[in-house]
């Protein structure tokens, strides 16, 4: 049999250059017979070969009675029951052309997005060691959060995946670089966003103030989160190759400068540039409330002679002067900042790292001071010091003595 190549040969040396059957032969070096068929056949040649008898015939329709009622049956399963003893590699191949035909359908419709209506928020792990501090590194996950009309992109590396840093980034991403509120926030499960349709603490209270609501999607629905789904791969293969970072906080640098540009590409599903979209996108969205919602992680503790407080992991100093008071501790994605009756007397940038110890050096010099005074002697009160008049006590306790001048203190008539 020729191949297409050559049968497409022939027919151009024929009817476009005119050459006969003998004189293409001549040229191809081919069978003057084989030129007469190729230029008969209408259709290019295909090669073929008749079925050939399996051994997986004869359990086939054993395995196909079970998978009508066994959809999901495991491939080693089915080999069992049936009693097959081939190739147990060949015989899940033929299993996993035959599954499908029973498996439930599960069609794949086409989403159509409303301007404000919807962003897809996901969390990305991006492969890549970064530095921490302390000679610690990891990978923190970021945060990226999709406006569905637009496309629009938006992210942010957090320093953990728990609830108050969800929600602190978040409103991040929302007001710093968003700039509105979308209708809808939808996720997948997530513990720190929710599981079973209930929402983890903090969460409600912060779809609250923003007026929107999480949606959080039913398992096997990657449709409805495709497109958060898809930028997680675009910067994992766009942003990421060929970069070097020291800290959490350099790779946020970088990703906020990478950002506009990512947002100007054309993207082909909506035939248009996010940054241009993102106008109709805003316009439709709920504008920002005019007051910051309450974030971050707080706590309220009565600070001990150990100085320090333990937030994510860390310790943080404390000004010792506040020692046996109520203080209160407000942990973000930046800073820690703890409080006494209402002013600061601590204030930390947040350690990305874990199980460190953050000093102040000024608390350090407070609790020198403080020390120093309490182990100074204290005053030795002199006898003359020890006695007191007794009258002080009848007169807390509302006692009046009538002494007559006739009558001595021992009561003994004069």
């Amino acid at each position: 049999m020729i191949s297409v190549q050559d049968w497409a040969e022939i027919r151009h040396l024929h009817f476009a250059e005119g050459l006969s059957a003998r004189a293409i032969a001549s040229r191809l070096g081919l069978a003057r017979a084989t030129v007469s068929r190729a230029l008969r056949a209408q259709a290019p040649p295909k090669y073929s070969r008749p079925p050939r008898p399996s051994g997986f015939d004869a359990y086939e329709p054993r395995v196909r009675a079970l998978l009508g009622q066994f959809p999901t049956m495991p491939a080693s399963v089915l080999a069992e029951r049936v009693e097959w003893t081939g190739s147990a590699s060949w015989f899940r191949k033929r299993v996993a052309v035959l599954r499908p035909e029973y498996l439930p359908k599960d069609p794949a419709d086409r989403l159509q997005y409303r301007p404000g209506d919807q962003a897809q928020c996901d969390l990305w792990f991006p492969p890549a060691s970064i530095p921490l501090g302390a000679g610690q590194v990891g990978t923190p996950p970021v945060l990226v959060i999709v406006a569905s009309y637009s496309r629009f992109l938006t992210a942010r590396m957090l320093p953990s995946r728990t609830s108050e840093d969800l929600v602190a980034g978040m409103w991040s991403l929302l007001a710093d670089q968003l700039e509105a509120v979308p209708r809808r926030l939808v996720w997948d499960n997530e513990a720190g966003i929710g599981r079973r349709n209930r929402l983890a603490q903090g969460v409600p209270e912060f779809t609250g103030a923003l007026g929107t609501r999480v949606l959080q999607l039913k398992p096997f629905d990657p449709e409805s989160k495709g497109i958060v789904e898809r930028m997680n791969q675009y910067l994992e293969t766009s942003f990421l190759p060929g970069r070097r970072f020291t800290s959490p906080v350099d790779f946020n640098a970088q990703l906020a400068q990478w950002l506009p540009v990512a947002n100007q590409r054309r993207v082909r599903a909506i035939a248009a540039r996010p940054a241009e979209r993102i106008r109709a996108d805003r316009a439709a969205m709920l504008p920002l409330p005019p007051n910051a919602p309450a974030i971050g992680r707080r706590s309220r503790i009565r600070l001990g002679r150990d100085y320090y407080i333990r937030q994510a992991g860390n310790d943080y100093s404390v000004d010792p002067a506040a020692i046996g008071a109520m203080v209160e501790v407000l942990t973000n994605l930046d800073t820690v900042t703890v409080t006494a009756d209402g002013q600061i007397v601590a204030a930390h940038q947040r350690a990305w790292a874990k199980n460190m110890t953050i000093t102040d050096p000024a608390h350090v010099a407070t609790a020198a001071t403080l020390r120093a005074a309490f182990q100074q002697p204290r005053p030795t009160v002199g006898d003359e010091e020890l006695l007191r008049d007794l009258s002080v006590y009848d007169r807390a306790f509302g006692v009046e003595i009538e002494i007559d001048e006739n009558t001595t203190l021992d009561g003994e008539v004069a």
